[in-house]
């Protein structure tokens, strides 16, 4: 991946938009007001609040680049991808945790050139850590280097999975729970990222639309591991599409996605 200036000040620039939100997101934790949107999911005005701030951020500085977000899409129409550079945010991942005073959410940032997630920037509350990365730059952890996990999994091993909104694929739940310790935190894109800094084995998500999920993508690549998407490839993303339908996927390393594929049948 190459490092130009253009990219290099993008990611210099996404940094500081994010660590400029979390103060913010944590005087309003647990207290923020919500409503429920039409896909019933919820939104609370921190969502709203961050989104609108990081893109003011962002687009003072480059008012050439695409600026989606779940929350703040100008139409629910798909708008198709035509600048060098979009970013695609989700300005609180794990909305219903936010809400109600669980600590497991996450500002999510994504830096895409031609359509491809090139860096990544996520602002883990919990641990009160900003995970950022992209192939060619590597992960980090906070200030730590970050990798994925390189043994191969076994029944200790922990996987990140949410049960499936579409319940025809409810005998994966069986499946895992069979055979791993899994853990649901109510954030894909914390499940995502765990798996890149070596917190996870792996992670298995029936649920997810591209603003969960764009940002933890380029940490795994960067950190040696694998997205491997059932439903068809995601990138490079063509269009931003709030209607999307929910995207399919496993991760973690080789060994671990070739145990799940065959565990699962995909």
């Amino acid at each position: 991946m190459s490092s130009s200036p253009e990219l290099l000040a993008r990611i210099d620039a996404g940094k500081k938009a994010v660590l400029a939100q979390t103060e913010f997101m944590h005087r309003e934790f647990g207290h923020a007001e919500s409503t429920w949107k039409y896909d019933g999911t919820r939104v609370t005005a921190a969502d709203v609040a961050i989104s609108e701030a990081i893109f003011r951020q962002l687009g003072a500085q480059f008012p050439e680049d695409h600026l989606f977000s779940e929350e703040l899409a100008e139409t629910d129409k798909p708008t198709p991808l035509t600048r060098r550079f979009a970013w695609v945010l989700d300005p609180i991942d794990g909305t219903n945790n936010y809400a109600a005073g669980i600590p497991y959410c996450a500002i999510s940032l994504a830096l895409l050139e031609n359509g491809m997630p090139v860096y990544g920037i996520i602002y883990d509350m919990a641990r009160r850590v900003l995970m950022h990365g992209g192939p060619g730059f590597g992960v980090k952890d906070g200030e730590v280097e970050a990798r994925v996990k390189s043994t191969p999994p076994d029944s200790q091993s922990m996987l990140g999975f949410h049960s499936p909104v579409d319940k025809a694929f409810s005998h994966h739940a069986v499946a895992l729970v069979e055979n791993f310790k899994l853990r649901g935190l109510g954030s894909s894109t914390l499940h995502l990222a765990y798996v890149a800094v070596g917190l996870f084995d792996a992670t298995v998500d029936h649920n997810v639309r591209v603003w969960d999920i764009a940002a933890a993508v380029p940490l795994v690549w960067a950190a040696g591991g694998e997205v491997r998407f059932l439903n068809g490839e995601q990138f490079p993303m063509k269009v931003f599409n709030l209607k999307m339908d929910r995207i399919q996927f496993i991760a973690g390393n080789a060994a671990a996605c070739a145990t799940l594929r065959a565990l699962l049948k995909v």
